[in-house]
């Protein structure tokens, strides 16, 4: 269709469309894919960049697919599209994002806004703990599977508890199934435990907690929560000093890379394979060395310029 008939959309890229990325398109010469268009707006959906080189070509005309929902709902599509294929979405841009998908589609769970938007689902829970809108807040939640929850899970955290007392080997993923709640929710049920910590949070407990089944002792895992990561990633991202500098940026990919996140975590846990336990530890345990080496020499150089 015509390309002066086409509006920008609501696109989730904060800064728009990238001039060079768009450069580099047209000059490719490939075909482009065609573009999805909201059909009841004629608006851009996904495809921003694409038009732009098909605008730098001269091309007249454009490829489209058209999408007939809601607006909501495209603005949903175009966050999808865009932590899946073409140049990536940033942390921020994800996370504003997610912010504005809890607010028009509050009966989501965080699991299922966490697959649109590229956030770990805890990430999402502190945006959505965060929300201003009661609506977000509500007692169930819509997964990915289409059930409905309820969002208080404490008889099922109780229920994961004895299940890892009765079973250390078993696995997170395991327990998830049996218990009806998600591998990150157990690992906390996990950590909670071997903090010596009733496995139900205080603000969940509709009744004093039962008596904690005996486990065997882990060693307690230290260092900042994911949530407090995410905080400090932002915080960073934000920083001009870092953004509009080749090192800056250099470092916060590095800092990106790093910071695992907990659904990462459980899922490669499960798949290490056996034989490859021991070295793949080592090889951890050797980088976080170098890492915490690294951030030594910070410190130093600090205080040698202080």
């Amino acid at each position: 269709m015509s390309i002066g008939a086409l509006s920008a959309g609501d696109s989730p890229r904060l800064c728009g469309a990238d001039d060079e990325y768009c450069r580099v398109l047209a000059e490719s010469g490939a075909e482009l894919p065609p573009i999805v268009v909201h059909q009841a707006t004629m608006r851009v959906v996904d495809g921003a960049h694409r038009l732009r080189a098909a605008e730098l070509r001269g091309d007249t005309d454009i490829a489209v697919r058209f999408f007939s929902g809601s607006p909501q709902d495209a603005y949903v599509l175009a966050v999808r599209a865009n932590t899946t294929h073409g140049l990536p979405l940033t942390r921020m841009e994800r996370t504003v994002a997610a912010d504005r998908i809890i607010a028009s589609h509050p009966q989501w769970s965080d699991r299922s806004i966490a697959a649109v938007t590229g956030l770990s689902a805890r990430t999402v829970a502190a945006l959505r703990r965060r929300s201003s809108d009661a609506i977000a807040r509500s007692d169930n939640r819509i997964g990915r599977d289409g059930r409905v929850r309820p969002v208080n899970s404490a008889e099922s955290r109780r229920m994961a508890s004895e299940l890892m007392a009765s079973d250390p080997n078993a696995s997170l993923r395991q327990i998830a199934r049996l218990v009806g709640l998600s591998p990150t929710t157990v690992l906390d049920v996990r950590r909670r435990l071997d903090r010596g910590d009733d496995p139900v949070p205080a603000g969940r407990r509709k009744a004093p907690g039962r008596p904690l089944p005996h486990r065997t002792e882990r060693r307690p895992r230290g260092g900042a929560g994911h949530d407090d990561l995410d905080v400090l990633l932002r915080s960073l991202a934000r920083d001009p000093a870092l953004r509009f500098t080749e090192a800056g940026r250099l470092l916060l990919r590095w800092l990106h890379r790093q910071a695992v996140d907990t659904e990462e975590q459980i899922r490669l846990l499960d798949d290490v394979p056996a034989h490859c336990v021991e070295p793949v530890a080592e090889l951890i345990r050797r980088c976080a060395e170098r890492w915490l080496d690294f951030a030594d020499q910070l410190e130093q150089r600090m205080s040698r310029t202080a």
